[in-house]
C-alpha cells in the first residue's frame, strides 16, 4: 500500500491540499480525505472529519481495513457466498437448517441486483431494500436479517470486504406480551381440577407436571428434560439446564416440591421425571371449567 501522487497536475487548481502521506484536506469545508492504493487499486474516501488528529486515526483504520482485504476474492458473488454458508450450517437442528435454507433461497432469487452481484459491492441500502420486499412481522424480519448478517460476516472474515453492509441495520424490537399469572389460590384450584378428571388417563401426570412447574419456577422445557439423576436428595437441590441461555444451574429442592417428587419417584418407570412434555390442553380445560383467565405454562 502506498501514497498516490497529487490530485491535480498543478497545485493551484485543486481544492484539495495534501497535508500528509495519503491525507488530503478539502479546502472549501476543511474535511479530510484519504487517497491511497491497495493491491494496485486506488481508493479515495472521505474521513468524515475536519479534525486533523481524528482524520489521521481514521486513515490508519482505513489502511488496516484495506490490508485485511484479499483482492483475489473481489469477484465473489452473493450466490457463491450463500452456497458456502449453506454448507457450514448442516450440523444445526433440522428446523434451523430448513429456515436458513429458505432464507438463502430468497437471497439468491430475490436480491435487488441479482444473485450474481459481487459481495464487495453490496451496500446497506441493498440490504434494506431486500428486507422491504417482504410483508412479514418483526420476528421473521429479524430472522432474515440475522441470516444475512451471518452470510456477510463470513465474507468479512474471509477478507472479501472490510466491513459488513448489514452491520448497522438494526433488528426490530419485539413486543413483550403481558402474561397473566394466577394467584396461588387459583393455581391450587387448577391443579386440583386437573387431578379430578378421572376419565382422563393423563390427569394425574398432567396435574403433577403443572404442580411441579408452579412450585419450582421452571419452564416446561427444563421440566421435560429432568431425569432422576438430576435430583440430589441428599444436598436438597435439582440440577437442570436452561435451554434459552444454554446454561446449567441448580435450584433448591423446595419443601413444597418434595411430596410430588417423592410420589413420582416411588412410582417411577424410567429415568425421566415426567412422561409428558406439556399440559397445555389440561390447563386450558381447567381454566374454562373454573371460569378463570386463559393461563398457560408461561
Amino acid at each position: 500500500m502506498r501514497a498516490t501522487q497529487s490530485t491535480s497536475g498543478t497545485s493551484g487548481s485543486s481544492p484539495f491540499q495534501k497535508v500528509g502521506e495519503c491525507l488530503y484536506r478539502y479546502l472549501p469545508n476543511g474535511v479530510y480525505y484519504a487517497r491511497l492504493k491497495s493491491s494496485g487499486k486506488e481508493i479515495r474516501r472521505s474521513l468524515r472529519t475536519a479534525d486533523q488528529a481524528l482524520a489521521k486515526r481514521n486513515l490508519a483504520a482505513l489502511r488496516a481495513e484495506q490490508e485485511h482485504i484479499d483482492r483475489s476474492k473481489g469477484k465473489l458473488t452473493l450466490r457463491e457466498i450463500c452456497e458456502t454458508y449453506r454448507k457450514t450450517i448442516q450440523h444445526q437442528k433440522p428446523k434451523t437448517i430448513e429456515r436458513k435454507t429458505l432464507i438463502l433461497g430468497r437471497l439468491k432469487t430475490q436480491w435487488p441486483s441479482g444473485s450474481q452481484t459481487q459481495v464487495a459491492k453490496i451496500k446497506p441500502s441493498d440490504v434494506r431494500l431486500w428486507l422491504s420486499r417482504y410483508n412479514f412481522g418483526a420476528v421473521s424480519r429479524n430472522l432474515h436479517l440475522a441470516c444475512l448478517k451471518d452470510v456477510l460476516q463470513m465474507a468479512v472474515d474471509d477478507g472479501v470486504m472490510a466491513s459488513s453492509p448489514a452491520a448497522k441495520v438494526e433488528a426490530m424490537k419485539l413486543d413483550k406480551p403481558i402474561r397473566t399469572t394466577p394467584r396461588f389460590e387459583d393455581f391450587k384450584m387448577i391443579v386440583a381440577d386437573i387431578r379430578s378428571q378421572k376419565f382422563n388417563a393423563d390427569a394425574g401426570e398432567s396435574a403433577d407436571f403443572v404442580e411441579f412447574l408452579g412450585h419450582a419456577g421452571l419452564g416446561q422445557a427444563e421440566a421435560t428434560a429432568l431425569r432422576w439423576s438430576d435430583v440430589d436428595w441428599e444436598r436438597e437441590r435439582i440440577i437442570t439446564f436452561r435451554h434459552k441461555t444454554k446454561s446449567g444451574f441448580a435450584i433448591p429442592l423446595y419443601p413444597q416440591l418434595r411430596p410430588v417428587l417423592q410420589r413420582r419417584y416411588a412410582e417411577r418407570k424410567g429415568d425421566r421425571v415426567f412422561d409428558i412434555s406439556n399440559a397445555k390442553k389440561a390447563i386450558s380445560a381447567a381454566c374454562k371449567r373454573l371460569g378463570l383467565p386463559a393461563y398457560s405454562h408461561r
